[in-house]
């Protein structure tokens, strides 16, 4: 059995992988790297009643990762790249050779996974903790949930420039509901939910064009959408508008959120160690 762990810079999370498959997983939050790496791995082992004698290896990856410089608890450990372990794991998740991810996290990285290798396509600064950074700033509430909870209230109308706002007709392919400019209207009347929504479509409008962009040009219809982000049921209706203008579809494979983790996991029987 091998343990997977991807230490992000708010969550860690860890799964064990055996034969291949993936048997166990968990999330944790700490203050550091070795509090997140080691503590991960306790409940990794009490939860899912692994025996120590049955680990072959640990393999660490994420922001957290270079902290790490010794061996976890006497067990072989080694550290792979965030980007490699994540374009291991999308693969593995989504079941096909050769796809584009947006890893949404903290900030969002745009990788290709294929037969001819794993490559940073690149990526945006924009991600949740661009959500968590506004809000804390613009709204009485900072609990995420809370936030989402806010934004499903919203009316982008209140907040948003759209379309319709600036001229009378549909533009190319876009309606006239479409953004022209995210947060350039912004009425006094518009209110926290209309505020938390907009910080929301904002974030993950730049996300699906980025990844629009980054899919058209490897001639690669889907984007396989991994990380925290992956489960944010606002952001999934916000990229399904995307795909219904350009024509490129997010699918979000199950176990997204950990595909790190998975990743690096998996690296240790493809002899990355």
């Amino acid at each position: 059995m091998i343990i997977g762990i991807d230490i992000g810079s708010t969550t860690t999370k860890a799964v064990s992988i055996e034969s291949g498959r993936l048997v166990g997983k968990i999330k944790t939050r700490a203050s550091d790297a070795v509090t997140s790496a080691t503590g991960s791995f306790g409940k990794m082992i009490i939860e899912n009643e692994i025996k120590m004698g049955d680990i072959q290896g640990i393999m660490i990856t994420g922001a957290g990762a270079a902290n790490i410089k010794n061996d976890i608890f006497g067990i072989p450990t080694v550290r792979i790249g965030e980007i490699r372990a994540i374009g291991i794991g999308g693969v593995f998740l989504a079941g096909r050779d050769h796809i584009v991810i947006a890893n949404i996290g903290t900030g969002t990285a745009i990788i290709e996974a294929g037969p001819e290798g794993i490559f940073h396509l690149g990526g945006s600064g924009v991600g949740g903790g661009t959500i968590l950074g506004l809000a804390k700033k613009l709204l009485p509430i900072t609990d995420f949930n809370g936030i989402m909870e806010l934004a499903e209230t919203g009316n982008l109308n209140q907040v948003d420039l759209l379309l319709e706002d600036i001229m009378e007709a549909d533009i190319s392919f876009l309606n006239k509901e479409s953004t022209a400019s995210n947060f350039g209207k912004m009425l006094d009347t518009a209110g926290s939910g209309d505020i938390a929504l907009g910080i929301v479509n904002l974030v993950y409008q730049v996300i699906g064009m980025l990844s629009v962009f980054a899919a058209k040009s490897r001639n690669i219809s889907r984007v396989v959408v991994t990380g925290n982000g992956s489960k944010n049921l606002i952001g999934r209706k916000i990229l399904s508008i995307i795909t219904g203008m350009y024509g490129i579809s997010f699918e979000y494979p199950q176990d997204a959120e950990y595909t790190t983790a998975v990743g690096a996991g998996l690296s240790w029987q493809a002899g990355e160690k």
